[in-house]
């Protein structure tokens, strides 16, 4: 194997913003039921745990399976392939799960067994996801189980209830598995505390590590994971998992343990864009009690398409443009004025071409377009102004900084930290971890404190945090004007090199997307990340805006 690249494999991840929150209505079913595939429509695949959700829940109520015998295969592969839990390091296997709950999730299994089995009788409202085995992010609070952020220093952090997420999973009958490991503390999109699910000795991506190698890894039939910044479409990527960044508001994130509230988005990742538009279908929604953010979003909200529109060209009338200026990052360098194109392998370049050929016979316009250039101050005002809007407690206060410090003062962030170090549960060393990781040293402060983040948080002036908030909507304009000049429905962008690092003493990515994390937090664009295939080795990419062709996983 080359020490350099992920063996059978050249790892495509392309990223999508479409033009809004524009998943247009009537595209779909409404009932995602009725796109189930019929008995004689399923394929055959080697193993259970292969086949995708719809397939499962066709076999599911036909009595082909069980979900008790669906959710022990995929126990006995994490038994297997996992290694040990509760490791925040590299455990020598997969460690895509960092705990699980085998006897609740076999009870849960048994309950749906008996949902399905009323279905079969009398029929009535049945979710497709009933009985399906999924993970859960380990900042994603399932209720009685720990959350803990990637981080023993969070060890006796207990969800005192489920998510909002997870609770309309479990409502839909959905096998919780546990949790899943992610980067500490959600910061890293790179990850090393789990294995990338085609060669575990390579980096999987983060965040949301453990979400986006379960699925291909087959532990799990989908996941949950959380992005801020890259942390679902990076996994996604190096995966070659189906992931779905929301827009902001489009899914409730409470329960969810904060990075950067006001950014902070929960999305699924699977083995097909279908599965994942399905679960994205079921967690969306108002949630005004405990995430007023969700209020913003369309009611009733636009159907999620989850299958390709009818005919031979069912792209037809699209068009999808692939920007100049949204540069890549090679060897910590940010490649400006270099068409990104022009950064990518000749084997990755090749899958790429291949994919847009693809695109054009599915009826689509593909274009080069300029784009947003996200070095621009002008062009971006909220992320690369050096602008200072106000100075607290003697720092500065940027147009980015104006609005994320304030949500966290808000929603209380640094507060809620506070007390869980003051409750006696975590020992010394993980207070002083928590309070480098979430305090801060003011301007004549020797050590960091909860008190001085809560001071500069607390004292942002309103006036600061309004004009952070116009720089945040410029932005969005700024992108929408540039989408709708171009008369381009979505963007298809790269997300990673064709190169992905070892996980111990790697590169991690060498290329990757430089301004990943803009259009998709800052500028609240949703994006999605479906698989392609090429002929020798399965590749990622991903797609978003008004509908997407049905993809195939990889398998293994």
């Amino acid at each position: 194997m080359n020490s350099a690249k992920l063996s059978r494999r050249t790892v495509l991840g392309t990223a999508v913003a479409g033009t809004a929150l524009t998943l247009a209505p009537g595209t779909a079913a409404a009932d995602p039921a009725a796109l189930l595939p019929t008995p004689g429509q399923l394929p055959h695949r080697p193993r259970l745990v292969d086949y995708e959700i719809l397939e499962l829940a066709t076999m599911l109520r036909t009595g082909r399976t069980s979900s008790v015998e669906l959710t022990r295969a995929y126990l006995d592969r994490i038994a297997k392939l996992n290694g040990p839990f509760e490791v925040y390091g590299n455990n020598g296997l997969y460690n895509a799960f960092v705990r699980i709950d085998a006897e609740g999730a076999l009870a849960a299994a048994r309950a749906a067994d008996q949902r399905i089995a009323g279905f079969r009788r009398h029929g009535g409202a049945l979710s497709p996801l009933c009985g399906i085995p999924m993970g859960i992010k380990d900042s994603i609070g399932i209720k009685g189980l720990a959350a803990q952020d990637g981080s023993t220093a969070f060890a006796g952090n207990k969800a005192l209830q489920d998510a909002t997420a997870v609770a309309r999973l479990r409502a839909a009958g959905v096998v919780l598995l546990g949790a899943t490991i992610c980067s500490a503390f959600s910061g890293s999109i790179t990850g090393t505390f789990a294995g990338n699910a085609w060669n575990p000795d390579y980096v999987p991506g983060g965040s949301s590590q453990g979400s986006g190698v379960a699925p291909v890894a087959r532990l799990a039939a989908a996941c949950l994971g959380e992005e801020t910044g890259g942390s679902i479409m990076c996994p996604s990527a190096a995966n070659g998992a189906s992931g779905i960044k929301p827009s902001l508001g489009t899914v409730s994130i409470a329960g969810l343990m904060p990075l950067s509230p006001g950014y902070d988005v929960l999305g699924p990742i699977s083995r097909s864009a279908r599965d994942s538009a399905v679960i994205l279908s079921t967690i969306l929604g108002p949630d005004g009690v405990n995430d007023p953010q969700t209020l913003s979003a369309p009611i009733p909200f636009p159907a999620i398409p989850t299958a390709p529109r009818p005919g031979r060209r069912p792209l037809q009338g699209l068009t999808i443009g692939i920007p100049q200026t949204d540069w890549m990052n090679v060897g910590g360098s940010i490649k400006v004025g270099v068409s990104p194109q022009s950064t990518y392998g000749a084997g990755h370049l090749q899958v790429f071409q291949r994919l847009v050929s693809q695109l054009e016979g599915l009826g689509a316009r593909v274009i080069q377009f300029r784009g947003l250039d996200m070095t621009d101050p002008a062009q971006n005002p909220c992320y690369s102004s050096a602008d200072v809007l106000a100075t607290v407690d003697g720092s500065p206060v940027s147009p980015s900084a104006a609005v994320v410090n304030a949500n966290r003062y808000e929603v209380r962030y640094v507060a809620a930290i506070a007390e869980f170090c003051a409750s006696g549960i975590p020992s010394p060393e993980a207070v002083a971890t928590l309070t480098n990781q979430y305090g801060r040293r003011a301007p004549g402060e020797s050590t960091p404190s909860f008190a001085s983040a809560d001071r500069f948080n607390g004292g942002i002036p309103a006036s600061a945090r309004y004009e952070g908030e116009r720089r945040r909507r410029t932005l969005i304009a700024n992108y929408t004007k540039a989408l709708r000049d171009a008369g381009v429905d979505f963007m298809l962008v790269l997300t990673l090199g064709d190169v992905i690092g070892k996980r111990s003493g790697g590169t991690g990515f060498p290329v990757f997307r430089a301004y990943y994390q803009v259009p998709n937090a800052l500028a609240g664009r949703w994006s999605a990340s479906p698989p392609a295939t090429s002929r020798a080795c399965p590749s990622r990419r991903s797609s978003g805006g008004r509908g997407s062709p049905n993809r195939r996983s990889s398998r293994r």
